[in-house]
């Protein structure tokens, strides 16, 4: 089939990839235009521009999918599907009906579960040992076409966004070459999302980085693992910020009725600090604002930290 591809990040690229040594041809990729990048802000494509423009393929970044320029555009692509994979922005409805077989969706989520922006950092904020990638059909609501097709994944006790995100992005461009494929044979019959277990995450921002040491540990570590490399998680100490990289749960830590974001001992293995809920975790990797990343151990010997002194 012809594939309009919409794509913008290096989670787009392995479907990107996958379409490109497929049985399908894809005509036409769209992705966002160039934005400035670091300090001296250079205007940079997006990584999916790149590698399309490598690969030989026709690629168009406009401003915005609602210009009547654009449709035309994706009219005369004659496009049997698109394909969409983290492009970034809603698509107009008026243009879902443009393909003959409309828009398809990869979602690195059990779909109905997590829907929107960030997915993959709330599976694992919210604990969940087991995510995967759904294929559905867009409609007007975000994340609520009908299902084509799923494929679930365990998540690793320790893994984080980082680690997590390239596993989805492989197994997500398989899921999208057997959609594809499906569609095409006329075996695949979508289905409506049930609204049991429905839920929306939201726009990561960097204030979900700051500790509420009310939390319980375990809470706390896996909103660590969630949010690497962004937000990460930081907490304040001595009139300054202090980011962690390292927390692990204290299984069996001692009874006590210090407020949350106490310290309740500092040794060679790491700064142990009281939670919510009773519990305790142990910091064991951090870095002073300003300063290097380093082992407690390390930190420890320069920086003095003392029983009972408060984080927060």
């Amino acid at each position: 089939m012809k594939v309009v591809f919409l794509g913008t990040p290096e989670f787009a690229l392995p479907t990107l990839q996958a379409l490109v040594g497929s049985a399908h041809e894809v005509v036409l990729v769209v992705s966002r235009p160039d934005r400035p990048v670091g300090r001296r802000q250079v205007l940079t494509a997006p990584v999916v521009v790149e590698v399309a423009r490598k690969l030989g393929l026709d690629v168009h970044q406009p401003k915005s999918l609602k210009q009547e320029g654009f449709r035309r555009q994706l009219s005369a692509a004659q496009a049997d599907v698109a394909v969409v994979v983290a492009y970034g922005k809603l698509i107009p409805a008026r243009l879902l009906e443009v393909p003959r077989l409309g828009f398809v969706n990869l979602h690195p989520s059990l779909l109905p579960r997590h829907r929107g922006p960030s997915p993959i950092q709330w599976a694992l904020a919210r604990g969940d040992t087991t995510t995967g990638v759904t294929t559905i059909l867009l409609d007007e609501g975000m994340d609520t076409g009908p299902i084509l097709l799923q494929k679930r994944v365990d998540i690793l006790p320790r893994e984080t966004a980082e680690e997590l995100g390239p596993r989805l992005a492989m197994l997500g461009a398989e899921l999208v070459i057997e959609t594809l494929n499906g569609l095409e044979a006329g075996t695949l019959s979508p289905r409506p999302q049930p609204e049991e277990g429905a839920s929306v995450t939201p726009m990561l921002r960097r204030t979900f980085g700051k500790v509420d040491w009310s939390m319980p540990a375990r809470q706390l570590v896996d909103r660590l693992r969630a949010f690497t490399p962004w937000p990460g998680l930081y907490t304040k100490f001595r009139g300054g910020r202090l980011k962690i990289h390292g927390l692990e749960e204290v299984m069996r830590p001692p009874a006590g009725r210090e407020t949350p974001g106490t310290v309740l001992w500092a040794d060679t293995a790491g700064i142990v600090v009281r939670c919510g809920r009773g519990t305790a975790a142990r910091i064991t990797d951090l870095q002073r604002e300003g300063g290097r990343r380093m082992p407690a151990d390390a930190f420890l010997i320069g920086e003095r930290v003392a029983q009972g002194e408060k984080l927060g």
